[in-house]
């Protein structure tokens, strides 16, 4: 299962960003989202904004990860693949 994560982008860096979730603080890659801006929503896969979301969107997905999951699989950053999906990794 994969799994991608809206995460708001809180710093520019080129064609990266500094992205946050909760507490937790990522540098992604921008190289597949155009004109992402601060302040912006992204869905991230992998270390890499995949697509530009609502905020409303971002804000009900992460809901609905916290209802599952109890937290937003990037909110506790202890959490491992069996965390999120239940299932150990193979």
């Amino acid at each position: 299962m994969c799994l991608g994560v809206p995460m708001e982008i809180i710093e520019l860096r080129g064609e990266k960003a500094l992205a946050r979730l909760g507490g937790v603080e990522r540098e992604i890659s921008l190289v597949l989202v155009d004109d992402a801006a601060l302040g912006d929503y992204v869905l991230v896969h992998a270390g890499f904004a995949i697509s530009r979301i609502d905020e409303d969107v971002a804000a009900e997905t992460i809901s609905l990860l916290k209802e599952k999951y109890g937290s937003a699989p990037e909110e506790d950053s202890r959490a491992s693949p069996a965390d999120v999906s239940g299932r150990r990794p193979r």
